[in-house]
């Protein structure tokens, strides 16, 4: 009876380990998000005045994202925290925006898409409640 108890012990140990090796990295928006945007966005969407009106400046993002209509398609706000299928950000990286009601071309404007890595991050992120 005490080995079946100790194996099952063990057991539950091992199982624990293995579930805490298996959790995703959290993702935070200074460390991950903040230069993902600065390096790929930030170029083009400097101040909020050009095109989208919205600065992607670390300092000033969230501001124009988090809970923000989308200018492209009003219904879709820009980021819905907790929600990344539902966040014209993901949209428009992923190149689906114009099936949502969306306009204009995939982001980043005239260079190659986001890696699948980096969008995962953003989608995380978002997943997460899109928190500063």
């Amino acid at each position: 009876m005490i080995g079946k108890a100790i194996f099952g012990g063990a057991g539950l140990l091992a199982l624990a380990c293995a579930a805490q090796a298996q959790a995703p990295t959290p993702v935070s928006y200074t460390a991950d998000i903040a230069p993902l945007l600065e390096a790929n966005c930030a170029t083009c969407h400097l101040t909020g005045e050009e095109a989208g009106g919205m600065s992607l400046v670390s300092d000033s993002a969230l501001s124009f994202l988090v809970n923000k209509p989308s200018q492209e398609a009003p219904g879709v706000l820009r980021i819905a925290p907790g929600d990344p299928d539902r966040s014209y950000l993901v949209m428009k990286l992923e190149g689906s925006h114009i099936a949502h009601g969306g306009s204009g071309a995939r982001m980043p404007f005239g260079g190659s898409p986001l890696p699948a890595t980096e969008i995962a991050k953003i989608r995380a992120w978002i997943a997460a409640g899109a928190n500063p």
